[in-house]
């Protein structure tokens, strides 16, 4: 069995997720483009009890367009999102780990994409843009 280590980008907040996860999910809804400041957020579902966190992460209460709550738990000192907890996931003992939180993202891979209907429409364009290893400027 494989752990996954990984944290905020302070180090504040640490986590440990033993095994791998059930799925990785791109998800394109507009709230998951607020918080991770993009234009999607890739999480990787996995058992709740398969989770250690280290550390106090704050939770912002925000409502999915189900009405229900989704517990979305972040760094209070520099800000980088951990976890987003909806009543569904939680139903079913899940978490969604914000996939960019792990110290390695090599071994991720995702297998579908959710709200697909909230993706932006220059996504589909970004194969054929110019590529730059590092930044220009």
């Amino acid at each position: 069995m494989t752990d996954h280590v990984g944290g905020c980008l302070c180090g504040n907040v640490r986590f440990k997720l033993t095994g791998d996860p059930a799925v990785t999910a791109v998800c394109h809804c507009r709230n998951c483009q607020k918080t991770a400041g993009s234009a999607f957020s890739v999480v990787a579902i996995a058992a709740a009890g398969a989770l250690a966190i280290e550390g106090q992460p704050e939770t912002y209460l925000d409502t999915a367009d189900s009405g229900g709550t989704v517990q979305r738990c972040f760094c209070p000192k520099c800000g980088s999102p951990i976890v987003s907890k909806t009543e569904g996931l939680t139903a079913q003992g899940l978490v969604a780990i914000k996939a960019a939180a792990f110290d390695d993202v090599s071994w991720l891979q995702p297998t579908m994409q959710v709200y697909c209907d909230s993706e932006q429409p220059w996504i589909s364009n970004l194969a054929n843009l110019p590529r730059v290893a590092k930044s220009p400027g």
